[in-house]
C-alpha cells in the first residue's frame, strides 16, 4: 500500500463522520418514522440491500484483486531475495503494474468503482429516494470517480498500450 500523507487522513476521516452525521441526522428527522411511512416500503428496502450487498461484495472481490497484484509481487521479490541468500527479506516491494484480468476487469478497468457506485445507490434505496443526503452522496461519487476512471484509462493505454486494453472501458462496460 502506498503511503498516505496525514492530511489526506484527516480530510478523509472529517468527510466520513460528517457524511454519517449527515445521513443518520436526515433519516431521524425527515425519514419514514411512522407505521404509515413504512407502508409499501418493505420490497424498496428489500431491493436497495440486495443492491448494497451485491455491489459491497464486488466492490471487496475487485479491491482484492488489486491487492493481489502487490502481493504476487511481493511474494516473487521474496524467493528472489532467499536465491540470493540475502540477510533479510526487503520490507520494501517493488510496484508491479499489471492489468487485471478476473472478475469485471476483463471488461472495465475500475469495476471497484462501479461496484462502489451500485453499493451506495442501494443505499440511496434504502433510505428512500428522498434523502438528500445519500443522494448527493452518490451524486459526488459518480462525478468525482469518474473524472478518476478516465483519468486512469488514458494511464493504462499510456502505459500498456491500446493493444493490451483492448475494448476495455473506464468505469462503465461498453459505455465510459
Amino acid at each position: 500500500m502506498s503511503p498516505i500523507h496525514p492530511l489526506v487522513w484527516f480530510f478523509a476521516l472529517s468527510f466520513q463522520i460528517t457524511n454519517a452525521t449527515c445521513i443518520g441526522g436526515w433519516l431521524a428527522a425527515y425519514g419514514p418514522v411512522t407505521n404509515k411511512a413504512w407502508e409499501g416500503r418493505v420490497l424498496w428496502i428489500e431491493l436497495g440491500m440486495i443492491m448494497f450487498g451485491v455491489g459491497l461484495l464486488g466492490n471487496f472481490y475487485h479491491d482484492d484483486e488489486l491487492r493481489e497484484i502487490r502481493r504476487a509481487a511481493a511474494r516473487k521479490q521474496e524467493r528472489r531475495e532467499k536465491a540470493r541468500s540475502e540477510k533479510g527479506p526487503n520490507k520494501n516491494v517493488d510496484k508491479v503494474y499489471m492489468v487485471p484480468e478476473n472478475g469485471l476487469f476483463k471488461l472495465i478497468l475500475f469495476p471497484h468503482y462501479l461496484c462502489e457506485w451500485i453499493e451506495w445507490c442501494g443505499f440511496w434505496m434504502i433510505g428512500g429516494l428522498g434523502c438528500v443526503p445519500a443522494r448527493a452522496f452518490v451524486v459526488n461519487e459518480v462525478f468525482t470517480m469518474t473524472v478518476r476512471a478516465i483519468q486512469g484509462w488514458h494511464w493504462y493505454v499510456e502505459r500498456f498500450g491500446k493493444e493490451k486494453i483492448g475494448n476495455r472501458r473506464a468505469v462503465i462496460p461498453g459505455i465510459l
